[in-house]
């Protein structure tokens, strides 16, 4: 699953929000507990959990600020709490420069592919 495909579809099963993040469902359920003001997904009659893209968004946040900034989950929710906006624009920048990084390795690998 892609970003693209996040985009496309309304709401995902907890199976492709794990993949598409690559975390376990069980972290996701807990994360769910942690931060129940930013994980709050659908649940259909027999309990299964539906993530909409803003739920996905959210999980890319407590990501970035627990695996790739190292927080402990108190500072993470501190910091969504105190600072969501400082957060939220230091995580886009981020989000960006991988975009430009895969693109610019792309385009490397087609030159060294036409050598």
């Amino acid at each position: 699953m892609t970003r693209s495909d996040t985009l496309s579809k309304t709401y995902f099963k907890i199976r492709d929000v794990a993949e598409l993040l690559n975390v376990t469902p069980s972290t996701l359920r807990f994360w769910e507990k942690e931060f129940p003001n930013l994980i709050n997904p659908y649940r259909n009659e027999g309990g299964t959990r539906y993530y909409s893209p803003s739920d996905i968004e959210n999980i890319r946040k407590i990501i970035y600020l627990v695996k790739d900034r190292g927080l402990r989950l108190e500072a993470a929710k501190a910091e969504l709490t105190h600072n969501r906006e400082v957060v939220e624009k230091r995580f886009e920048v981020i989000e960006r420069l991988k975009q430009m990084r895969e693109q610019v390795n792309g385009l490397l690998n087609a030159l060294n592919s036409k050598r």
